[in-house]
């Protein structure tokens, strides 16, 4: 982390099936380094969506956001792909493609 640096935290879905939680090692480093870590949940800026929408939409369609998708392919790898999203197999958004179009 560079000096005054900021971590946003939101979601820990790495976390929902610990038997024993994951800590933060290292915490002298947000103290040396002045970096500030805070949660943040979506639902304080569910008021902004429409405006969000329109500004990445318009970046969308000119190809300046550019995202990856991990597709599983087959309902029957469907399972397989969830528990993925909790053991952080995927990269990206993962999809499950159950039939051509």
């Amino acid at each position: 982390m560079r000096v005054q640096g900021r971590i946003p935290a939101c979601g820990m879905i790495s976390q929902y099936n610990l038997t024993q939680p994951e800590g933060v090692t290292n915490l002298a480093n947000i103290v040396y380094k002045k970096i500030r870590m805070q949660g943040f949940h979506f639902f304080d800026y569910v008021n902004l969506y429409p405006k969000f929408l329109e500004f990445v939409l318009s970046h969308l369609k000119e190809g300046k956001i550019v995202y990856v998708e991990d597709i599983a392919e087959g309902l029957e790898n469907g399972p397989a792909a969830l528990v993925g999203l909790f053991s952080g197999r995927n990269f990206g958004k993962q999809v499950l493609l159950v039939a051509p179009e």
